[in-house]
């Protein structure tokens, strides 16, 4: 799969990249735990919905979708400050 960044460059999708983004999100958690283990699944499911979708998609599709991921699977705090370090980073 195919990721436009927000320079609008075209790249290969980066699983590593999201893994160290949810792990990230959920240290800033003191109640929450994500394993590296759970992360990578959790990857592995974002890349499965967004792939289902398009064959290029962007970067606000992924934070999107880890941010729903995230909520759904009971981890609302990391999905929270998830979404808070990405806006920030935009």
């Amino acid at each position: 799969m195919k990721i436009t960044k927000k320079n609008g460059m075209i790249c290969l999708f980066d699983n590593e990249k999201v893994v160290k983004s949810i792990l990230k999100a959920c240290a800033d958690t003191e109640e929450e735990r994500i394993s590296p283990k759970m992360a990578d699944a959790l990857t592995d499911e974002v890349f499965d919905r967004l792939t289902a979708q398009h064959e290029i998609i962007t970067t606000a599709e992924v934070r999107d979708c880890v941010y729903a991921l995230l909520k759904e699977r009971g981890f609302p705090k990391t999905a929270e400050s998830y979404e808070s370090f990405k806006k920030a980073a935009n």
